[in-house]
């Protein structure tokens, strides 16, 4: 089964508090679900990779051969595909866990877009903070 990951990670400060948004469609274009929560302390970068992660483990849960992962965040797209170093100490077991996800499937492809194109994860992951605030004001 093919899955479709929309993630994208965003961050209140930098570092600061951070959420995770994401999309999992059918290669029908069918969305099949939505994620979108707060991860705590974080920077952009963490929010980003955290996002990812959590779609792949998403889709590996749902059954999926092949994923084609679609994130907004250059960095990690082109340290994904090993065409940028990680050198930071922070971000290295979160890459590792990223692509041992990827490569756990038959086939994967991630790519990169811009925001536009990534509109419904940006969405999901600044909503996760206005979904706290409101239970931070019950």
């Amino acid at each position: 089964m093919k899955l479709i990951v929309y993630s994208d990670g965003a961050c209140r400060g930098n570092p600061g508090e951070g959420s995770v948004g994401g999309v999992i469609k059918n290669d029908n274009n069918q969305t099949i679900e939505e994620i979108s929560y707060i991860i705590g302390p974080s920077t952009n970068n963490i929010a980003e990779y955290k996002a990812l992660v959590t779609a792949l483990k998403r889709a590996q849960e749902l059954g999926a051969t092949e994923v084609e992962a679609i994130a907004d965040s250059e960095l990690l797209v082109k340290q994904i595909q090993g065409k940028y170093a990680v050198k930071s100490t922070v971000l290295r077991p979160l890459y590792l866990e990223a692509v041992v996800l990827a490569t756990s499937f038959a086939s994967f492809k991630i790519r990169h877009v811009l925001r536009a194109q990534n509109q419904r994860a940006d969405y999901l992951a600044n909503q996760a903070f206005i979904h706290k605030l409101r239970l931070d004001n019950k």
